[in-house]
């Protein structure tokens, strides 16, 4: 079978890879699109059933393309966010191949291009785009083992309520996943204990602004990459029920038991670090933080927008709170499902080409990596705090692009010789 050519192979079919494509071809760039399920499939298979973005709809979207049916302040289901992508695939005419995985890519023997191997056949390219997003292999703690009589099910396998055996849950990780998770099994009646750590927790709107737009004009959205291994930090905020700010005081007034960080299991027994008032006055001291940037800012602008005093009010401490559990006996408390909303890890184990450190992270600089030819997008904190949004990975995928062209350029030069 003949190689298939290209100049530029993007690898992941979804926001970051659809990004790519406009950019590249507005650059006149020539290149394909591989995508192993179907465009944006993480949104409808990775997603439970009542997610929504975690964003309004007017800010959560590509600059040249509005949600037509979803009205500005909404917060899009995860279909509608799906629908939306493959719409603008189509607007841009990204050359996307649905179905065809990438196996293995490597260095040809001239170390001209790259050889790559797909479950279509090979394809050479001079340059490879790894555009297959943040969230790419859910990960479960090893806590609690296999034979422990109880469903283990990690945050991008839950579904709904009803897909839980009957009894209490267990939702171990606080950030904007298990928060609402947690939220949603409560509300459907269930008995619910929720595993709190180390969080940011903005509130979801203040004085008649969402925080993204707080965001947008403090200039937080462009704060810079932070340093390697801190990318990660565990944000709490909710789209869901018309948006609302994730409060733990608040769920546990509705019922949910907050208990710390999950450490180890025994005999039955999970057992929590002695943590969870620390990690709760974390939350409200990034929350007040943002009501005081956001209250400066209007006093430094004299902008007209109107006191909202009341945000400021605590919810009363509950039990759990003040007498922190350390420890529950998982039977006794009629736990029979783990939900473990507990984050990602990236793999790049197809790309065969030295371009990580040794934790298999990627070593570049906005996108574009120490091996030559090689470039990521849709990495969190690429080149600033927006970067894994909709709209922030298309201002990245601008600057990768560019930065492809700007090689293409060097490369066409000629010596006085060969003029």
């Amino acid at each position: 079978m003949a190689i298939e050519k290209v100049d530029t192979l993007v690898v992941g079919g979804g926001q970051a890879g659809i990004a790519m494509s406009e950019h590249l071809g507005k650059n006149g760039i020539e290149h394909l699109v591989l995508e192993k399920n179907r465009i944006a499939e993480a949104w409808r298979s990775g997603r439970w059933d009542s997610l929504v973005a975690n964003g309004p709809a007017w800010h959560d979207r590509f600059p040249n393309l509005e949600f037509s049916d979803c009205g500005p302040d909404e917060f899009p289901g995860k279909e509608r966010v799906a629908d939306y992508l493959v719409e603008y695939a189509g607007k841009v005419n990204a050359p996307i191949r649905t179905g065809v995985e990438v196996t293995n890519a490597a260095r040809t023997a001239d170390g001209s291009a790259f050889l790559v191997d797909t479950s279509e056949g090979q394809i050479e390219a001079k340059h490879i785009v790894a555009a297959t997003g943040a969230f790419q292999t859910p990960v479960i703690p090893p806590i609690v083992p296999a034979e422990a009589q109880l469903e283990q099910v990690h945050s991008f396998h839950y579904r709904n309520p009803e897909q839980l055996p009957e009894g209490a849950v267990m939702v171990v990780g606080a950030g904007s996943s298990g928060a609402q998770i947690a939220d949603e099994l409560n509300r459907a009646g269930r008995k619910v204990f929720l595993s709190v750590g180390p969080h940011d927790r903005p509130p979801r709107a203040y004085r008649e602004r969402d925080f993204v737009w707080w965001l947008g004009v403090l200039g937080l959205w462009d704060a810079p990459a932070m340093k390697p291994g801190t990318e990660h930090v565990t944000i709490s905020v909710s789209g869901a029920y018309g948006g609302q700010t994730m409060d733990f005081r608040r769920l546990a007034g509705e019922g949910v038991t907050l208990v710390g960080l999950t450490d180890s299991y025994e005999n039955g027994k999970l057992t929590f670090k002695d943590d969870l008032q620390a990690n709760v006055a974390g939350g409200d001291a990034n929350y007040k933080e943002m009501l005081d940037l956001a209250d400066a800012y209007v006093a430094r602008t004299g902008i007209d927008l109107p006191e909202e005093p009341e945000a400021r009010k605590a919810f009363p401490d509950p039990d759990c709170l003040t007498n922190p559990i350390r420890e529950l006996d998982l039977a006794k408390e009629g736990i029979t499902s783990i939900i473990w909303a507990t984050g990602f890890r990236q793999d790049f184990s197809w790309l065969k080409v030295d371009a990580f450190d040794d934790r298999g992270a990627p070593i570049h600089q906005r996108g574009v990596s120490k091996e030559p030819g090689i470039y990521f997008l849709g990495l969190p904190w690429q080149s600033r705090r927006g970067s894994t949004f909709i709209w922030g990975v298309w201002h990245d995928a601008k600057h990768v692009a560019d930065q492809i062209a700007i090689k293409h350029a060097y490369m066409a030069y000629k010596a006085p010789s060969q003029r």
